[in-house]
């Protein structure tokens, strides 16, 4: 059997989706647990049986749990990385002297408009909202907590800002994965995300600029409680603008394309070295920061539940259930499950405005099932560019949906790998208790309003560009390569680009 054509049944093929997200949702709001790993891991079970009920054999199935995981590796890489910088960098007072300056600098009532802005602009210029999230992001949280805000409204700030800057960075390797499978060029793909794009950043401002001023009008603001934050800074920490360093070092190297993984780690060596001289750390305690995260005890609780954080080991919870998610994708990717129930929703389609939404909608349910960014852009990417050409419809459309389905909704998903990051990075802890804090997925505006704006446009027929000669030229002159025998490229050449050249998640 040709294990690549395998094609189940539409009923077969959704069952494990379905029963999947079933016992994730009795973990999650039955019993209040948020942890999914354990419910990912048995729809991980359930698609190898219905695998196997079709004719494969196990090792079949394990090659493409195992394949998925692999092409993602980098990205855990970029978690490690990361789980280092924080720990480091709090330990420097880098993120100390951020929320420092900010609590001085920073208005309340703008807050969250001066969080979406700096996030995005940071983002932008590092190409990856992982990193953006996991410093800058950190941070913020820090000061939005001084400034009374809820931590759900400035993590749906961080959150929206890092991930728009994601999207349009062509140092990003989501914003050059989504062009590169749907035949389009990076520029004009990011020159495409715009009619999108800039709308739904300014409806999030404005939402955040009244947020604000209903959050934190100067009558609620305690400016003992922000006196109190930053003395208790000032007394634990040398506080210097020069302490911003590692966090420029890491921006210009990326301006400079270097390699993301050497560009992160080269922000914790820094790090480490300024923790060292300016704060007065040992080199044992900077290993010790790396590894297990820092620790102190201000006497604000405050600062304390926001500095107490980071480190490799910070990052094995996310670690361990991206690794699971991706196996149940990578398990419903061989298994044909994935591929029917897309040609399930190709079939239903018949206009171009379908067919849009139909492809974010699609990108979407692939993030939601899969827990992988890359997979819920590589694999739509690929089968519904054909639907494009028939309708003579530019595939930048196709190439924008499926950023928006993909990339942007990723943080949005708990289980994801954006989501599964974002939840830890900037500790909203999630569970009985706490399940408050999921309301940063519905505050992080920019992200869920852009494929809305998208489906609008699909409806009406704005800002959707058909085919050009040139691009029905280029189809014409792939289809004779194919006829030829030149093979097209496999799904699995282009999930992901090359980690070398491309900035890491998102």
């Amino acid at each position: 059997m040709n294990k690549t054509e395998l094609q189940p049944k539409f009923t077969l093929a959704i069952t494990p989706v379905i029963l999947t997200l079933l016992v994730i949702g009795l973990q999650i709001f039955y019993f209040g647990v948020f942890e999914p790993h354990i419910p990912l891991a048995i729809g991980l079970a359930i698609t190898s049986l219905v695998g196997i009920r079709l004719g494969l054999k196990w090792t079949d199935i394990e090659e493409g749990i195992f394949h998925v995981i692999h092409v993602a590796l980098p990205s855990v890489s970029v978690l490690i990385t990361v789980g280092m910088i924080i720990g480091v960098w709090i330990a420097s007072g880098t993120v100390p002297s951020i929320i420092y300056f900010g609590l001085k600098i920073l208005s309340p009532e703008y807050f969250l408009v001066a969080s979406m802005i700096i996030c995005a602009f940071v983002s932008i210029s590092l190409g990856t909202s992982w990193g953006t999230v996991g410093t800058v992001g950190l941070a913020l949280m820090g000061i939005g907590a001084g400034f009374e805000i809820p931590m759900y409204w400035t993590a749906g700030a961080v959150v929206s800002g890092s991930f728009f800057g994601d999207k349009v960075s062509p140092l990003s390797d989501t914003t050059n994965l989504a062009p590169a499978v749907t035949g389009t060029d990076v520029f004009s793909h990011i020159k495409n995300m715009i009619p999108t794009t800039i709308p739904a950043m300014l409806i999030a401002l404005v939402i955040y600029l009244i947020a604000g001023f209903q959050l934190v009008g100067t009558e609620t603001v305690s400016f003992d409680k922000i006196e109190a934050i930053t003395t208790a800074l000032d007394a634990n920490f040398t506080i210097s603008g020069w302490l911003l360093v590692p966090a420029l070092l890491v921006m210009v190297l990326a301006l400079k394309k270097y390699p993301p993984i050497p560009s992160l780690f080269a922000g914790v060596v820094v790090g480490a070295i300024v923790a060292m001289v300016a704060q007065g750390a040992s080199l044992e305690s900077v290993f010790q920061y790396a590894n297990n995260g820092y620790s102190i005890e201000t006497g604000v609780a405050q600062i304390d539940g926001l500095l107490n954080r980071g480190g490799i080991q910070s990052m094995m919870w996310t670690i361990s259930l991206i690794l699971i998610a991706l196996g149940f994708g990578g398990a419903l990717e061989r298994t044909g499950c994935l591929r029917a129930i897309i040609n399930a929703i190709q079939s239903k389609v018949q206009t171009f405005g379908g067919t849009q939404a139909a492809a974010i909608g699609t990108s979407f349910a692939t993030n939601l099932v899969a827990g992988d960014p890359y997979l819920s852009i590589a694999l739509p990417g690929r089968m519904f560019s054909p639907l494009y050409r028939g309708l003579r419809y530019s595939t930048l459309n196709l190439s924008r949906g499926i950023e928006e389905g993909g990339t942007l909704m990723s943080p949005l998903i708990p289980w994801n790998a954006g989501g599964a990051f974002v939840i830890t990075a900037l500790g909203l802890q999630i569970g009985e208790g706490h399940m408050e804090n999921l309301l940063y997925i519905p505050l992080a505006f920019a992200c869920w309003l852009a494929p809305c704006i998208g489906v609008f446009y699909a409806a009406t027929g704005l800002f959707s560009p058909k085919a050009t000669r040139k691009e029905m030229r280029r189809w014409k002159k792939d289809d004779e390569e194919i006829a030829a025998g030149y093979p097209p490229i496999s799904e699995s050449e282009t999930r992901m680009p090359d980690p070398r050249n491309h900035s890491n998640s998102g």
